[in-house]
This record gives structure tokens, C-alpha cells and sequence, in this order.
């Protein structure tokens, strides 16, 4: 059975999964609106990522004899900019899950939840995964510059990305 601490903090890190989705989404219509095709597959194929992770944390806590509370999303912005300002929005996000990831793996460790320290070290490996992808991603758009024919190829690229699993 999982306490009542870990119950909310899983909660909590729900919320920020199926955010984490949304976003993803918002920043897909976004590129689709730019005529990025393969930036909005890329993000869209994030969104479907994002659900994952959040349906992971949703059966732990079904299967730890806990309580799944879904709470209210804030609405993501529309408009992001160009590919280079939504891989920095992207980066930023992660690293921002990463810390997230990391203060839940704190709680439990501290509520002595070897269950849940167990099933956490999947999304802390995956955040280090997250992260070096959108970095990687970024830093191209940065090489690439203002230069339409570079762009095109890197929208080209990630729209190559699939599926995991």
C-alpha cells in the first residue's frame, strides 16, 4: 500500500505528465502552423511520450492500492516562435521535469518507498534521455542558423523520428 505523501506526490507529477502532453500538442499545432511538418511530428510523437509516462505513474499507483486524483491543466501558450525558440522551450521544459522527477524520487526515498525508488529510476534514465535529445535537436537548429535550405533538411530529419517501442 502506498502512503497518503507518495499518493500526493504521484498525483502532483500526473499533473505534470499529462501538462507536459498538452504542451507538447500546443507546440505541435504550432509548428503544423508553420508549415513544419516534421517538427510537428516530432512533438506530436513527445505528446504521445508524455501520455505514456503519465499512464505509467497512474498504474503505479493503482497497483500500489492508491488513490489516482486528476487535477485541472493550465491551457499551454499558442504561438512559440520559430523551431530554434521551441527546442529552448523544449530544453527548458525538460529540465524543469527532470527536477520534478528528482524531488519525487527525494520524497521517496525519505517516506523510505523502495517500490516506488525501484519504479522512478526508469524516468530519471528517461529524463537524461529527454534531455539529450532536445539539446541535440536545438544545438542543429542553432548550426542551421536563418538559412531556409538548412531548415528544411532538420524539419525533414526529425519528421524521420518514430515511435518508441
Amino acid at each position: 500500500m502506498i502512503n497518503q505523501k507518495m499518493q500526493e506526490a504521484f498525483n502532483s507529477q500526473i499533473q505534470a505528465e499529462f501538462y507536459s502532453a498538452y504542451l507538447y500538442l500546443g507546440m505541435s499545432a504550432d509548428a503544423e502552423r508553420q508549415n513544419l511538418k516534421g517538427t510537428a511530428s516530432w512533438l506530436r510523437l513527445q505528446h504521445a511520450e508524455e501520455l505514456t509516462h503519465a499512464y505509467k505513474m497512474v498504474d503505479h499507483l493503482f497497483d500500489r492500492g492508491g488513490r489516482v486524483q486528476l487535477k485541472a491543466l493550465d491551457a499551454p501558450p499558442a504561438e512559440f516562435g520559430p523551431p530554434a525558440k521551441i527546442f529552448e522551450a523544449v530544453l527548458k521544459h525538460e529540465q524543469h521535469v527532470t527536477a520534478l522527477i528528482h524531488k519525487l524520487y527525494e520524497t521517496a526515498v525519505a517516506e523510505k518507498d523502495i517500490a516506488s525508488q525501484i519504479f522512478l529510476q526508469w524516468f530519471v534514465t528517461e529524463q537524461v534521455e529527454e534531455e539529450a535529445n532536445a539539446s541535440e535537436v536545438l544545438e542543429k537548429l542553432r548550426m542551421a542558423g536563418d538559412r531556409p535550405g538548412n531548415l528544411l533538411y532538420l524539419d525533414k530529419e526529425l519528421g524521420k523520428r518514430a515511435k518508441k517501442g
